[in-house]
């Protein structure tokens, strides 16, 4: 019978960069939402300023990974590049790194060889690529496809408290947003670490963890802000 292998490694690119939205997302617009709610403004401010908080954070995480991620894309063009070069140019040489580099992780100098000079043969970029550079198909740096994925998803993650303020009366609006953020980002967590292979428990408790600190510190600006102004 064929045996089949499942591997989540395939989901690194795309899912780091939802975590990342989806999180920012609740973190920072409950936090603004409770930051601004405990200085003592209307809830029509607070509402007002968790959608400009969405729309601003959004577009940011979009301009951020693409940035990012571009110049990562960038520097591994620029290898692969110079790798072209070099095959072109000392094959022999580069034949040589790649038998050290397979003798290096345990294989005979003789079996290392074979093994080099089959590979190169069969795809010489690849190999070096793979194996030199550490540059494989499923982590290529996608800059787009994280852009989008961050922007989107923090635009979700930002509706939730949103959401939440907008049906809540303004006397509750902190207490129910800190509550159903930390629920939120509870979930977030547990399915971020049940689609990346990782313990639910483990990936619910961080994430809420550094949710926690981030509401609670804005909350105490919010207020230091609120007595002072009153």
């Amino acid at each position: 019978m064929r045996h089949s292998e499942f591997h989540r490694s395939h989901r690194i690119g795309w899912l780091r960069a939802a975590v990342l939205g989806a999180n920012d997302g609740i973190v920072s617009t409950a936090s603004l939402v409770i930051g601004v709610a405990s200085a003592g403004a209307s809830h029509e401010t607070i509402l007002i300023t968790g959608v400009a908080g969405l729309v601003s954070g959004a577009m940011s995480m979009a301009a951020g990974e693409y940035v990012s991620v571009s110049s990562q894309s960038d520097t591994e063009a620029a290898d692969i590049a110079r790798e072209t070069e070099e095959l072109a140019t000392q094959p022999e040489h580069e034949l040589e790194e790649l038998t050290g580099i397979y003798t290096s992780r345990g294989l005979t100098p003789d079996l290392a060889r074979q093994v080099a000079v089959q590979l190169t043969a069969h795809d010489a970029l690849s190999a070096h690529a793979r194996d030199e550079l550490g540059i494989i198909d499923t982590m290529n740096a996608k800059p787009v496809q994280a852009a989008l994925a961050s922007a989107g998803t923090f635009a979700l993650g930002a509706a939730l408290p949103l959401l939440v303020t907008f049906v809540t009366a303004s006397g509750n609006t902190i207490n129910y947003v800190a509550v159903t953020s930390l629920i939120f980002l509870a979930a977030l967590g547990g399915l971020a670490a049940q689609a990346g292979g990782a313990g639910l428990f483990k990936g619910a408790s961080r994430v809420a963890f550094w949710g926690v600190l981030a509401m609670a510190a804005t909350a105490i600006v919010g207020k230091l802000f609120g007595v002072i102004a009153g």
